[in-house]
């Protein structure tokens, strides 16, 4: 049974950094496309960037050039370098596999851009 915990989240100005990360527990993490997602207030969850195993990325538009994701088969973990926050980043951030069918939710954890 797979399990992700996220970790990271915290409170940052505009403009600042955040790096979060995911840790997987279970098997087949490398054979798997990986994926940040957020939802925030009253919205969507939605993508905000996923790998391939070989290490090829994608982004929502509103993050590109800011945010950063990578993964580390070895460690079992999804990491994303957030910079140049803007408070419409605000929201739960979760990592789950790139596409259906997705495992269970995580807790997520809360990144608040606000100054």
């Amino acid at each position: 049974q797979v399990q992700l915990v996220e970790s990271g989240g915290g409170l940052a100005q505009p403009g600042g950094s955040l790096r979060l990360s995911c840790a997987f527990s279970g098997s087949f993490f490398d054979s798997n496309f990986m994926a940040w997602y957020r939802q925030a207030p009253g919205k969507q969850r939605e993508q905000v960037a996923g790998i391939t195993v070989a290490g090829n990325t994608n982004y929502l538009d509103s993050v590109k050039g800011r945010f950063t994701i990578s993964r580390d088969n070895a460690k079992k973990t999804v990491s994303l370098q957030m910079n140049s926050l803007k408070p419409e980043d605000t929201a739960v951030y979760y990592c789950n596999r790139r596409a259906s069918p997705l495992w269970a939710w995580g807790q997520g954890t809360q990144v608040t851009v606000s100054s």
